[in-house]
């Protein structure tokens, strides 16, 4: 009876999760430097919930699914760029839905390593640098704060997305720097949003929890949204 009471809820989620995608694919928040007619769209706020609702690996089947119904409804053409752009947010939801420690150092690091083999990558390193982000907030341990968790995964896609583009676009070196302060405010926007969205999220689905009766479903955990006091082993009894 349980296990039917989760597959219900866990397949309402989906379904809203989907219907989400739907919708938030439509509002365009900035065009993609590089890539005629193609945009960031509120998307980028909303995909990586996914991986913390669902789990790491059905939360990417559920954001790949999801994209691959949106091109199918939109008529949106298949094209190199278009299929690239499926990829990004796959590792974000899976960077997002993994607490575990270093859980999210490989992907960042394959890419600035990919990024600098290159010679346009090679000219342009420093854009790189922002990739040490989501390694670091993993290394360190700190997954737990929402905003820092929210950041690596949108610099986890940042990283994927960029690599992808720099082999199958032609942009210079110059193109690449000149985009560095643009990248700053674009993820700190993405991180706020992700954060936020969690936050909006987990309240919603605490009330769907109350109204049907579905007590301990995705509770509201406020740890991750409220910095923790430490104690020093003498304060403690």
């Amino acid at each position: 009876m349980a296990s039917a009471r989760d597959s219900i809820r866990k397949w309402a989620f989906i379904s809203g999760f989907v219907l989400l995608v739907l919708i938030t694919q439509r509002i365009d928040l900035a065009a993609v430097v590089g890539a005629e007619g193609q945009h960031f769209t509120l998307f980028q706020m909303v995909g990586p919930l996914a991986g913390a609702f669902l789990g790491p690996f059905l939360g990417i089947a559920t954001v790949l699914g999801a994209e691959i119904l949106d091109l199918g409804i939109f008529g949106t053409s298949f094209d190199l760029i278009t299929i690239l752009r499926l990829t990004p947010m796959l590792f974000a939801a899976y960077y997002f839905g993994t607490r575990r420690r270093n859980s999210g150092t490989v992907v960042p690091a394959v890419a600035m390593a990919l990024f600098w083999l290159h010679p346009t990558g090679q000219q342009a390193w420093p854009y790189a640098l922002y990739w040490v982000i989501p390694i670091g907030i993993s290394f360190a341990g700190k997954k737990q704060n929402m905003f820092l968790r929210s950041l690596g995964a949108t610099f986890t896609a940042h990283a994927v997305g960029s690599v992808l583009f720099l082999y199958a676009v032609p942009m210079d070196a110059g193109m690449w720097l000149a985009l560095i302060p643009q990248v700053a405010l674009e993820r700190l926007l993405f991180a706020s949003g992700i954060a936020l969205s969690y936050l909006a999220a987990h309240a919603l689905l605490d009330r769907v929890a109350d109204l049907f009766g579905w007590r301990g479903f995705l509770r509201f955990d406020r740890r991750a949204f409220l910095p923790q006091p430490s104690y020093s082993r003498a304060g403690k009894r």
